[in-house]
């Protein structure tokens, strides 16, 4: 199984410590580093920075809201990266959250799917070389043609929802799911096979973010915990975590309790039921289990406190990939 490595972006973690995180995937040969975006570095100047600061590994810029950014300005943006740095640049789309979206943003955040569906449309023809006349209801381009090389790269959309999985599936080379369980996946593995059959075309690749922890410390799995809180009560989150055996938990969150006090009922088991958390046996034994439930592909997000620029983790995790 493939494995990558995601620039964890921890909001309880000195923003520069990502770079650290990328030269150690560089180090250690993996192939390909992903680039988010949250409230620290925007993820075309840090792309940058980090191709200037490695060797070879190339670069995924996103997921990016279709929310917030225009198709134009995604192609200009991949494709600057790749003419800065050399590297193989590629390119994912999502939705994003509402608070991402409406509350830091001030954008409004409507019929994601659409947009999702509009956006990959028109940036298939950008990136490719071509200038582009599209007008839909969210999303349009007239007479664009990148000036820079086309970088022709495959296009990467996150999904979760049905109508979202449908749009990578007639649109995407790769779907991208974040912190699913086996279970989960393998429901949105069928769904995307059959939606690309529908379709009439070969189903994308599947790759899945999950946290990663190799014998974790107390310090590791607050850092873990933590960055779960948000999801317990969110739509379909909160369901898939009910039925990993989390019910109570999510009823709780659903009353609205204080993060602490949310924070303070979380179960260390929790973080092993929707990553890779453990010994080294246990991360093998849980990776099978994404195999079997459809994943091509692990996008490694490391945990860092009580393991600096996650080095020991990837160092770890990069024997188990094929």
């Amino acid at each position: 199984m493939k494995l990558s490595v995601v620039t964890p972006l921890w909001q309880d973690r000195p923003a520069a410590e990502n770079m650290e995180v990328a030269r150690n995937a560089d180090r250690l040969g993996y192939d390909e580093l992903w680039i988010g975006e949250m409230a620290t570095y925007d993820a075309f100047s840090f792309a940058t920075a980090a191709g200037l600061n490695t060797q070879q590994i190339g670069l995924t810029i996103g997921p990016l809201s279709v929310s917030v950014r225009t198709p134009m300005t995604m192609a200009m943006g991949i494709a600057s990266v790749a003419d800065l740095t050399g590297r193989a640049a590629r390119l994912a789309l999502g939705a994003s959250s509402v608070v991402v979206v409406e509350e830091w943003h001030g954008r409004e955040r409507l019929r994601t799917a659409t947009h999702l569906s509009e956006s990959a449309r028109i940036l298939r023809g950008l990136l490719d070389g071509e200038k582009v006349n599209f007008d839909g209801e969210l999303a349009s381009c007239r007479g664009y043609r990148l000036r820079l090389d086309a970088p022709g790269t495959p296009l990467t959309i996150a999904a979760f929802t049905p109508a979202a999985v449908r749009v990578a599936a007639r649109h995407a080379d790769r779907m991208l799911l974040n912190m699913v369980t086996p279970q989960s996946l393998a429901i949105l593995r069928q769904q995307l096979d059959a939606a690309a059959a529908d379709a009439g075309r070969p189903a994308p690749t599947l790759a899945v973010w999950l946290c990663c922890g190799i014998d974790p410390g107390r310090e590791t799995l607050d850092q873990l915990l933590r960055a779960i809180v948000g999801y317990l009560a969110a739509p379909g989150y909160a369901d898939m975590i009910s039925a990993a055996g989390f019910g109570d938990l999510v009823t709780f969150a659903r009353s609205r309790p204080h993060p602490r006090e949310l924070l303070a009922a979380m179960p260390d088991e929790l973080v092993s039921a929707i990553g890779l958390v453990g010994s080294r046996m246990q991360i093998e034994e849980r990776m099978a289990q994404y195999r079997a439930a459809g994943a091509d592909e692990i996008c490694l997000v490391p945990a860092t406190a009580g393991d600096p620029g996650g080095l020991n983790s990837l160092k770890t995790m990069r024997t188990l990939g094929d």
